[in-house]
């Protein structure tokens, strides 16, 4: 069983990657997003799921061991094959995959090519219970894990809206140097936020 593979990207295509292990070319099929980030001679590490059958051996790769999980987790659907698991993977996050479940709602599956009516339902049933949906503020947003989720409560604390907070959050998160603590992220979200109001707040 091959789970994983390191190696360099010797052949692109919009769905898959060759990757060159040690002069050994092994054939990968990955969601679209993470073939546009590739380029070629890109050093790449990948989790693998490897399926096999009577007539073929296939190598499927992810960049997350969460993406690897949640295709696993699709392949027990009755109706779903490693292609439209792949699919579903190639047009919903294992965020927005996990909230859809969550909410019974079939319809991101539904616009899922090759994904029927009946099978996007069945998603939804035979999942359910077995994803971890993202924490969501009152507002239905996604909240920020981590010194995120601290800095966008200290905001919220301060009088902005939940809304404003979690994008501010996030937004500074993103953009922080390794090792900021939450004081500091909390100064860097006041002052994108209007340094009018980081005054009168004291920070």
């Amino acid at each position: 069983m091959i789970s994983s593979l390191r190696g360099r990207v010797l052949h692109l295509e919009p769905d898959s990657v060759v990757i060159d292990v040690h002069g050994v070319g092994y054939a990968v099929a990955v969601t679209a997003h993470h073939a546009r980030q590739l380029h070629l001679g890109d050093e790449v590490f990948v989790h693998t799921a490897m399926i096999v059958r009577e007539d073929a051996m296939s190598l499927f790769g992810f960049e997350e061991r969460s993406e690897l999980d949640v295709f696993g987790q699709l392949l027990s659907v009755s109706g779903v094959g490693p292609k439209s698991a792949l699919g579903v993977l190639s047009a919903l996050s294992v965020d927005q995959i996990a909230t859809a479940v969550a909410d019974e709602d079939d319809a991101p599956f539904r616009r899922v090519s090759g994904i029927g009516p009946k099978t996007a339902k069945l998603i939804v049933v035979q999942l359910a219970g077995k994803l971890i949906a993202p924490t969501r503020a009152a507002s239905g947003a996604p909240l920020p894990q981590g010194l995120g989720a601290q800095v966008a409560a200290a905001l919220v604390a301060l009088g902005w809206s939940e809304r404003v907070a979690v994008d501010t959050a996030e937004t500074v998160l993103a953009d922080a140097p390794a090792g900021a603590t939450v004081p500091a992220l909390l100064k860097l979200a006041l002052a994108q936020l209007g340094p009018s109001r980081a005054e009168r707040t004291g920070v």
